[in-house]
């Protein structure tokens, strides 16, 4: 008997397998869900930051060590006298600067830093601009001049960020916060102080305290710090000796140094832009310019050459030296001059760290003629240099808050934290009301844009008249007679229709009830009731002035036209306000880090 297996062998239909999901499209997901994952990515991009800043730190000292036979740990600004040879590397300075910017095109387009990319496109910055600016930063503090490093610590690690949410195409608040951690951990490894990073990219670079960035901006700042140390980076920091407690009337004479320093802020910052303006007005060839100030400098440098480079080594020197009030004046004069000639004549870098050189000067002159009047010391020198390194470095870049982690950090006393503290708003508050900008935005108003800080902005900038406008506006000729228009737009047909003139450029608009009153004769041509004759919108208006054009024209809708006269399109002020609440009520779901 033969035995037949009955067991039924087919297989059940497969299931189609769902495709792979790239690992990039995962890690953005996750990045999107997940805030630990997040705040990984910002340490990682801190440590970026941290290495490029001991990179570009190294690279200038290195320059400046071959160009003015420096020792490994001599400071060009700690240094006694130089000679007519070291002298004539400023012009030649200014030179090679001219030449670099020639080579790589950077005069025919405004570089984009870490503030600006912030406040106007959405984080978004360009490894070009960075490379540019970081060798130009590099070149002119390498060949001596009265600049900081700043600008491309800066610079180079909020680029980091940004590449970092570019390759992963994040959110524009994720962009931001990723560019503000990676500026802020640059000016971490600096000082190797992370406090001082994350304060300045939330002060600086983000433009707001917000929730949703505490955590990865921190973590950005404190890996940059780790990472510098571990590579033997220098910290920008000197060991603030004290004398004693600060007493009341103390807090009262540092509330009036922070004046001082606010109006002595606005002076340097006013001076660099007329002696820029002045230069660009002169008969020099653009290129010249930084020859021009490299030979400007040279005599000032002779006089003092603690007026060179950023002044790290000459905070020390004048510190641990207890220098006299005659020198003091003199040294804060030069620096104050050799800043504003390195700036106004091209070369490029910030005022930051020259801010706190210049104000443990302004610290001691104001302790040494309190001095001088009383007739009794009044203040300690030393507590007052550090109020004054503050102060004025808020009257400069802004940042309250930066500079009292900073002296924080450097002191360990949170009684002379708090006079900083004071002093520096006494500061912030007569700059904003008198001044109104901080030195990088304050060029940037130069430039022509209206920016005060690096809240963003750019969302009001990029919703303009032509995004959204309607383009299946209706029109007619202003020939068109009043029966003949009631016969093209029937009653409720359209409300508004766009008057043209004979060669189809705007005339104005017409409201379509009003050519079926009564009292139109029927024979007259429809152009004449046409109204908001002078009220047109172009393209490029964003979504302010749009609102304040129909503020303006006291009517619910304009016409967009071209530059050529030509209508584009229609837009009414029920839309525009309505998308300006969205776009606001979206501002603020990310800044309190609703994802």
């Amino acid at each position: 008997m033969t035995t037949i297996d009955t067991a039924e062998t087919t297989a059940a239909p497969c299931a189609e397998a769902a495709p792979a999901v790239p690992f990039k499209e995962r890690l953005r997901r996750a990045l999107r869900a997940r805030e630990t994952v997040f705040v990984l990515l910002a340490a990682l991009i801190g440590a970026a930051a941290g290495a490029l800043t001991v990179a570009v730190s190294t690279l200038a000292h290195l320059v400046q060590a071959a160009l003015f036979h420096l020792a490994p740990a001599e400071r060009l600004s700690a240094m006694p006298d130089l000679t007519l040879l070291q002298l004539c590397v400023l012009p030649l300075g200014g030179a090679v600067l001219a030449l670099f910017t020639h080579v790589s095109g950077a005069r025919s387009l405004p570089l984009v830093d870490a503030v600006e990319a912030n406040a106007l496109h959405g984080g978004r910055m360009s490894k070009r601009d960075s490379a540019v600016i970081s060798t130009q930063t590099v070149l002119s503090n390498g060949f001596g001049a009265s600049v900081g490093l700043e600008a491309a610590y800066a610079q180079l690690g909020g680029c980091a960020g940004s590449v970092g949410g570019r390759l992963l195409a994040l959110r524009r608040a994720d962009y931001r916060t990723l560019v503000g951690a990676g500026a802020g951990a640059g000016i971490a490894a600096a000082f190797g102080a992370p406090l001082v990073g994350a304060f300045y990219a939330f002060e600086i670079v983000i433009g707001a305290y917000t929730p949703a960035a505490i955590a990865p901006v921190a973590a950005a700042a404190l890996s940059a710090a780790l990472v510098s140390r571990a590579l033997g980076g220098e910290p920008y920091l000197y060991a603030a000796e004290r004398a004693g407690d600060v007493a009341t009337p103390d807090y009262l004479l540092f509330a009036l140094l922070g004046a001082v320093a606010a109006v002595v802020g606005i002076v340097l910052m006013r001076a660099v832009s007329r002696v820029e303006a002045a230069s660009r007005r002169s008969i020099l060839p653009r290129w010249s310019r930084p020859i021009v100030g490299g030979l400007l400098l040279m005599p000032i440098a002779a006089l003092s050459p603690q007026a060179l480079s950023a002044g790290h080594g000459a905070l020390h020197l004048d510190i641990a030296a207890g220098a006299s009030l005659g020198l003091v004046a003199t040294v804060f004069l030069a620096k104050s001059a050799a800043s504003i000639v390195s700036l106004g004549f091209g070369f490029r870098g910030g005022l930051f760290f020259a801010s706190l050189f210049l104000g443990t000067l302004l610290g001691h002159l104001f302790a040494g003629l309190a001095e001088l009047v009383a007739g009794f010391p009044v203040i300690d020198g030393a507590d007052a240099a550090v109020v004054g390194m503050g102060a004025l470095a808020v009257a400069v870049i802004g940042g309250p808050m930066t500079m009292a982690m900073l002296v924080l950090e450097m002191t360990q006393d949170f009684a002379l934290t708090g006079a900083v503290l004071l002093a520096s708003l006494v500061a912030s508050v007569i700059v904003r009301e008198n001044f109104g900008y901080s030195f990088s935005t304050w060029r940037l108003h130069l430039r022509g844009e209206t920016i005060k800080s690096a809240r963003d902005v750019g969302w009001v900038k990029t919703l303009t008249a032509g995004r959204m406008m309607r383009k299946d506006a209706r029109s007619t000729p202003g020939e068109t007679t009043i029966a003949e228009f009631r016969r093209k737009f029937p009653l409720g047909s359209t409300s508004r229709v766009i008057v043209t003139k004979a060669d189809g450029t705007y005339l104005g608009i017409v409201a379509t009830p009003a050519a079926y009153d009564e009292g139109a004769p029927a024979d007259k041509a429809v152009g004449e009731l046409a109204a908001a004759r002078d009220h047109a919108l172009r393209p490029a208006d964003d979504i302010a002035s749009v609102m304040a054009r129909f503020d303006a024209a006291g009517t619910d809708e304009l016409a967009v036209v071209g530059e050529d006269g030509a209508v584009l399109g229609l837009l009414s002020e029920t839309f525009v306000r309505k998308r300006y609440a969205q776009e606001l009520e979206k501002a603020q779901r990310e800044l309190f880090g609703e994802r």
